[in-house]
């Protein structure tokens, strides 16, 4: 291995960073020319789609704050996307699980982000529920986040589980 593939570390995963903030960036968009704001089509009997604005962070978190939490939520956005390039840059070669997480939480972030930056809000538009119970909305960046968080936990149970087996 040169040099410059180890200095490399995970980069290769930033491949599926473009392809999730691509495809964030595009379904965004078809939801915002195709479906009215506040708008609801149900697709399943536990799934709409909706389109609705979320000036806030997770779960409409300081939705109603009067206008800074866009440039902190940005401001933090961007340290944390940072953080995560220069993991995936510091992270060994055979760490592919932990690389694919970071990548899939690094494209969910930036996704976001760009909104945020560009409108003020994060568009939102998949809605699930049961009954009369809904959560809230989300998008594809979201989904990445959390498909990429699910991948951390993975690759830490494991990497635990290897070194209580290597311990014994």
């Amino acid at each position: 291995m040169s040099i410059a593939e180890d200095r490399a570390g995970q980069l290769v995963w930033l491949w599926l960073t473009v392809t999730v903030i691509a495809l964030d960036q595009w379904s965004k968009a078809l939801i915002e020319s195709h479906l009215p704001l506040f708008s609801v089509r149900v697709l399943l009997p536990v799934l709409n789609l909706t389109r609705l604005h979320n000036p806030g962070a997770a779960f409409n978190f300081l939705a109603d704050a009067p206008g800074w939490q866009r440039w902190v939520l940005i401001a933090l956005a961007v340290t944390v996307c940072t953080a995560l390039v220069v993991w995936l840059q510091r992270l060994s070669r055979d760490a592919n699980v932990l690389g694919a997480g970071l990548a899939l939480v690094l494209g969910g972030a930036a996704g976001n982000v760009i909104d945020r930056a560009r409108f003020g809000y994060v568009v939102d538009f998949i809605q699930a529920h049961w009954q009369q119970h809904y959560f809230p909305s989300f998008n594809v960046a979201d989904s990445s986040i959390t498909l990429g968080a699910g991948l951390l936990l993975l690759d830490a149970w494991f990497s635990r589980s290897a070194a209580g087996a290597a311990s014994r």
